[in-house]
């Protein structure tokens, strides 16, 4: 493939997906700066009943839409102090779950990620783990249900808890702040779009896909996936977002849009064992330390490994 051509074809990609990306970022990073993503937390509070959960914890959950930093901090704070033990702590963090993936479509899902998919498969992926995350919550709240009594929690005042777009930020600073932000997202983001565009469209123009990872035929028609999402499940398993620009221009072609949704699921579930090492551990282990944060991390994998292959074997049926 020459190079005249390829940047034809790249080149006009990358541009209107980096625009769409800046005006997302812009909106998320403003939304987010003057408290927008505050009041999705408004459905939080009435799940705390049902989950047998003081209401302290819906506290929590409000700063885990905001912050999942600040969410997870308030629950150290409820479980230090003996108003979870560690059974209910467990509980209110998979309850958790659906509220940390809203912050992330503030952040990433939709300025980011459905840009850069399509907005039909963005959507529907975006969808998928929507409906993983609050089956996790509803899982969690069923499990309060059934296993948490009295002799787990007792009752206690809020924890204070700073939240973004605090009062004592001005507007203009807030703009400020929101700009300077995506500035930085873009100078990283933009270089590896084109960067990743430009070696799939070669690739894909220039060699057999299918051919190139015939050997991986048997795991793939056991999920019932074609070859192609070996490599595409190797790149999300590593980077999201490299994933979906490795993806994108695949469909439709390689994948119909209910295989790169599945594709992308599948490499959420082998991209655990990278994030628990780089992410998870580092960031668990400081908060809660060794023996309950491998307690919380194998919590939550467990239960996105299920709810994922269960959202797989929806989309795939």
């Amino acid at each position: 493939m020459q190079l005249a051509a390829l940047l034809a074809d790249v080149l006009p990609r990358v541009a209107v997906v980096s625009v769409a990306i800046a005006v997302g970022l812009t909106l998320a990073n403003l939304a987010v700066a003057f408290g927008a993503v505050r009041y999705v937390a408004g459905l939080a509070r009435p799940l705390t009943g049902p989950a047998n959960l003081p209401d302290e914890v819906g506290t929590a959950i409000l700063a885990t839409t905001a912050s999942p930093t600040a969410g997870y901090g308030m629950l150290k704070e409820y479980r230090d102090a003996g108003v979870l033990d560690d059974r209910a702590t467990l509980i209110a963090v998979t309850v958790n779950t659906f509220f940390g993936f809203v912050q992330h479509i503030f952040t990433f899902y939709a300025p980011v990620l459905i840009p850069i998919l399509g907005l039909r498969v963005g959507l529907m992926y975006v969808g998928a783990r929507a409906a993983v995350s609050l089956g996790i919550t509803l899982a969690g709240i069923l499990a309060g249900a059934l296993l948490l009594s009295e002799a787990n929690v007792s009752p206690a005042t809020d924890a204070d808890v700073d939240l973004p777009g605090g009062d004592d930020e001005t507007r203009r600073e807030a703009v400020a702040g929101a700009l300077s932000k995506t500035a930085g997202k873009l100078k990283t983001l933009v270089p590896r779009l084109a960067v990743v565009y430009a070696a799939v469209v070669y690739l894909t123009e220039s060699y057999d896909v299918t051919a190139l990872t015939a050997a991986a035929r048997p795991v793939t028609d056991l999920v019932g996936l074609p070859p192609a999402s070996v490599p595409a499940v190797a790149t999300f398993a590593v980077d999201t977002t490299t994933g979906a620009i490795f993806i994108a221009p695949q469909v439709p072609g390689a994948f119909t849009p209910r295989e790169a949704v599945a594709t992308m699921l599948v490499g959420g579930i082998v991209s655990f064992a990278v994030s628990t090492f780089k992410r998870s551990i580092p960031f668990q282990y400081g908060i809660w330390g060794a023996r309950f944060g491998s307690k919380v991390i194998a919590v939550n994998v467990a239960a996105k490994v299920v709810f994922i292959a269960a959202a797989i074997v929806v989309l795939l049926v």
